[in-house]
């Protein structure tokens, strides 16, 4: 970026440092002043599909730092989302054995707060009333006694934001759903794919693992939405059904599931495979969709929100 604008990185690190209250006030408003309109014309260059990457979904050398920038700035978000998110209940069915973000030092925020930082860098907040998956992220389900009832929203937890035509973060919300097409305590406590930071939730992305500088190299997963199609993760190439980019777990899972993971970025129930002899005993923590492609852009784009 530009020596004269700050990041998102310097941003997170501040949120991270801050003590004590209003850190709205404190870190934020000042971290807006500073990055000003700048910032908010260079992260919109990647708000419509196509039109800043090259036809093989490599950015334009102009806008390389542009997928590491979002990837910093979505650090942020889920750091600021961290206390809207709910705890696992008391019954014990929600609850997932892996490593879990239970440090409750994050910065805390109201929704408008929130709301206020992202609208100024030019997002445009949604809640949406009917599920689909590229606008919505399963926090809770409330499993219905029909194994055969759809999934639908009972509640929206914090708002998606769009940049545009891409997703820069969904919207979490509790669900209502038969067991045939998300159980609870799989959905909802699953490790999230592509995903920083949840409360009470293992998750998983390409920063995993690297060094303190290393780790914010990483990209955000590009997904847009047209009125023509939706496309998911497009800059990315590997055939989701090539058994030759398909790890042994992977290959485990059946077309449909594997399309579930790059939808839902999570596993909605548990495999069909998950019985058969030599598969894993605990699924999901070790599978490597990130560089998943469909065949081509999914129809049914432009739905209401």
């Amino acid at each position: 970026m530009d020596e004269e604008v700050t990041d998102a990185r310097e941003l997170f690190g501040a949120l991270v440092d801050h003590e004590g209250p209003d850190v709205f006030g404190r870190v934020v408003v000042p971290w807006l002043a500073k990055a000003g309109r700048s910032y908010r014309d260079a992260i919109a260059h990647a708000s419509t599909d196509g039109v800043w990457r090259t036809g093989d979904g490599v950015p334009e050398r102009q806008d390389l730092y542009l997928p590491h920038e979002l990837y910093a700035l979505s650090r942020v978000s889920d750091a600021l989302l961290h206390h809207f998110q709910p705890a696992p209940d008391p019954d014990g069915t929600r609850q997932w054995s892996g490593a879990l973000s239970t440090y409750d030092g994050w910065p805390v925020v109201t929704r408008a707060e929130y709301l206020e930082l992202f609208t100024a860098l030019g997002m445009t907040p949604f809640d949406g009333t009917g599920f689909d998956p590229f606008r919505h992220e399963i926090t809770e389900v409330e499993q219905s006694d029909d194994p055969d009832e759809p999934i639908r929203i009972t509640e929206v937890v914090w708002p998606g934001l769009m940049l545009g035509q891409l997703l820069f973060s969904r919207a979490g919300v509790r669900v209502r759903a038969g067991a045939h097409h998300a159980r609870r305590g799989v959905a909802d406590c699953s490790p999230l794919y592509w995903t920083y930071l949840r409360r009470y939730r293992p998750t998983r992305d390409l920063s995993d693992g690297w060094g303190s500088n290393s780790q914010w190299r990483t990209d955000l997963r590009l997904d847009y939405r047209t009125p023509a199609a939706t496309r998911l993760n497009v800059a990315e190439s590997t055939d989701i059904d090539d058994p030759a980019h398909l790890g042994d777990e992977e290959q485990l899972l059946t077309p449909a599931e594997r399309r579930d993971l790059l939808r839902h970025r999570c596993l909605l129930r548990a495999p069909d495979a998950a019985d058969r002899p030599g598969a894993p005993s605990r699924w999901g923590g070790d599978l490597f969709p990130y560089a998943w492609r469909l065949p081509g852009p999914e129809e049914g784009a432009g739905r209401a929100g």
